[in-house]
């Protein structure tokens, strides 16, 4: 699988988990090679976010966010926000999260979740970068949460405020989020039999359209059971292409650019 013309972001990657350990290398070398010319690795404590920023420095085509996911929120140190401040300051750092609400696993107390989700939007306001919004079975309060964030700090340039990362809720929730002046970005659940995520792309305008693989989780169907990576982020966008009516080149052209405006690639 190779198209030396073709230009793809992975916009959302946990290269720094054990599963890419022995050969994350040729991980990468495949993802080129699929034309996947960018990767966004994310953190999601402070330890995966310092290792989001190695990768970034060691592979000229990945860069970092760094966060705090609802699932570790329980057991930050208080100097977390600190920290991130600080990490955020690396050359390659795009991003602000993962961080959001997670109400379906429930690993950490929910006001521990909204305590670093709102603590992580006020840290992106005020460093002026996009913010990476994990939401799962917590759309009305995730919402609730970003409106008053975008209340709170208006913004007359226009510039994107984030993305919420594998979105599987219905259209009408996308378009409350797409209102906040969000992205949606779509992964591998997208070819899943009976996914409605298709049937939502078509509700979506494609310039806030982003496509990410979540790997090493939500491998596409074609690969299902085995290991997910960012080559794999091909599939969900030929998915995705189709359902929106457009050519896979066209698509992948676009939410390249989608991907550059919002984090500044």
């Amino acid at each position: 699988m190779s198209n030396p013309k073709l230009s793809i972001v992975d916009t959302h990657a946990h290269l720094d988990m054990k599963e890419f350990a022995g050969d994350r290398d040729e991980v990468i070398t495949r993802a080129l090679a699929a034309g996947v010319t960018r990767i966004i690795t994310v953190g999601t404590d402070i330890t995966s976010s310092q290792q989001a920023i190695a990768l970034a420095g060691k592979y000229p085509q990945v860069y970092a966010a760094v966060g705090v996911h609802p699932h570790d929120a329980g057991r930050v140190e208080s100097s977390y926000l600190a920290r991130l401040a600080e990490l955020a300051k690396a050359p390659k750092v795009v991003a602000i999260g993962e961080t959001g609400l997670d109400f379906y696993r429930n690993y950490s107390p929910k006001e521990a979740q909204f305590n670093i989700l709102r603590g992580q939007l006020e840290l992106a306001a005020e460093l002026n970068l996009p913010i990476i919004i994990h939401a799962r079975q917590a759309a009305l309060e995730m919402i609730e949460t970003l409106s008053d964030w975008v209340k709170r700090h208006k913004d007359t340039s226009g510039r994107p405020r984030g993305v919420i990362h594998c979105f599987s809720d219905d259209a009408q929730t996308a378009r409350k989020y797409l209102n906040l002046g969000f992205y949606i970005s779509f992964a591998g659940y997208v070819s899943y039999p009976q996914s409605r995520a298709p049937a939502v792309a078509k509700t979506i305008s494609i310039d806030r359209i982003l496509v990410e693989t979540d790997c090493p989780f939500l491998t596409p169907q074609k690969h299902r059971g085995k290991r997910n990576e960012p080559s794999y982020v091909v599939l969900t966008a030929e998915v995705v292409a189709r359902a929106v009516g457009m050519s896979f080149e066209k698509f992948a052209e676009q939410t390249t650019e989608n991907a550059q405006r919002l984090f500044k690639l």
